[in-house]
């Protein structure tokens, strides 16, 4: 089962890193170029503890839909999305946050198998760690660019 871990350092506050993490506009932002969207449960604003959200987004020439509920949640430090309905057997997403100097360092772990037994540990190695991999990547530099800017504040907003 494929593990990605990612660490990225962020020049801005740790709740601030920490909501723009959670939030439901900036994720669709950072997917645009497959059409993401949030179309059930929490569809705008911030997600929180127990709260899900469905996705609906073109992957691999396909239209997925992926259901995720927040099973974890300690704000301002850690928070945790599984998957509960989706084309993953498994998938689990924890969001630690822990404040470096005067920013956060932000450290991703995903976990996630494929469906399809044997044909789906071919596709987790040949094609879907490196396009989970990327996906997470360009996220990341979504949340860094709006942290780090004015740009964080037409995501969270009061």
């Amino acid at each position: 089962m494929p593990r990605i871990v990612l660490h990225t350092s962020i020049a801005a506050p740790i709740e601030r890193c920490f909501d723009l993490a959670r939030s439901i506009d900036l994720h669709m932002a950072s997917t645009d170029w497959s059409g993401e969207r949030a179309v059930a449960g929490v569809t705008s604003g911030l997600i929180g503890p127990g709260q899900e959200v469905t996705w609906r987004g073109r992957h691999f020439g396909f239209t997925l839909t992926h259901t995720s509920r927040i099973t974890a949640y300690e704000r301002p430090r850690y928070f945790q999305d599984c998957m509960l309905r989706g084309r993953f057997r498994r998938f689990c997403h924890d969001h630690h946050f822990e404040t470096r100097g005067d920013g956060t360092l932000m450290r991703d772990e995903m976990e996630f198998e494929a469906p399809f037994w044997l044909a789906g540990k071919l596709l987790e190695c040949v094609v879907l760690e490196h396009h989970m991999r990327t996906l997470l990547e360009r996220r990341n530099r979504c949340i860094r660019e709006a942290a780090e800017s004015g740009d964080w504040q037409r995501y969270l907003r009061s």
